[in-house]
């Protein structure tokens, strides 16, 4: 009898244990799922951030070249070049 309570205690922890380890693994999916989408936010954002800056780089360039253009019409005109 003494066999059979103990086998019963046991399966009793277990049953606890297995349902402790669903729950903490279900708790670790969804922080992970938020992790990633935190992520993937943030990850959007810098390529945002990027495209940006490599737009303002791109206008700085062409207006840098349409300057450098003028500068070159004027010297031709004014005959220093």
């Amino acid at each position: 009898m003494e066999m059979a309570e103990n086998l019963r205690e046991k399966i009793v922890e277990t049953n606890r244990d297995v349902k402790w380890i669903c729950r903490t693994l279900t708790e670790m999916k969804e922080r992970d799922a938020e992790m990633e989408g935190r992520l993937r936010a943030l990850e959007n954002w810098r390529s945002e951030t990027v495209g940006e800056e490599k737009k303002e780089r791109q206008i700085a360039a062409g207006a840098g070249g349409v300057v450098g253009g003028i500068v070159a019409v004027v010297v031709k005109v004014i005959g220093w070049g």
